[in-house]
């Protein structure tokens, strides 16, 4: 681990929420959201989430997803910034840029789908890097 990606501190260590902070870092990473600022965001997602895994710990397995849909709505409400983009082509011309989301909402192996088709485009922490 570089010291770029070493969580900042106060950041917790548990295995899961580790592994949910790389997964969650790569795919902003892969949009080109990789700054200081953005993981910052991811690390205070992570903190937070540590109540949720201390009070359930059998969660461990469900905690990536949660981090992702936490810092998806953290970016939304704190800049209005909607992340990840959708990078599927579609056929209709009257669809509107939007975003992924991370599915199951509450479940292991979570995956990255296009909100209109309902098409799995990635597993979370997997996103391709994002085009010129």
């Amino acid at each position: 681990m570089s010291d770029d990606d070493a969580p900042s501190p106060g950041t917790p260590t548990h295995p899961a929420l580790l592994e949910a902070r790389a997964r969650v870092v790569h795919d902003l990473s892969a949009a080109g959201l990789g700054s200081a600022a953005h993981v910052d965001v991811v690390d205070a997602c992570v903190r937070e989430r540590r109540w949720w895994l201390d009070a359930w710990p059998g969660g461990a397995e469900h905690v990536a997803g949660q981090v992702a849909q936490d810092v998806q709505e953290a970016l939304r409400d704190g800049s209005g910034l909607a992340w990840p983009p959708c990078p599927l082509p579609h056929a209709r011309d009257d669809v509107q840029p939007h975003v992924l989301h991370v599915l199951p909402d509450l479940g292991p192996d979570p995956h990255w789908v296009c909100e209109e088709s309902g098409t799995a485009t990635a597993p979370l922490g997997a996103l391709p890097a994002a085009g010129p």
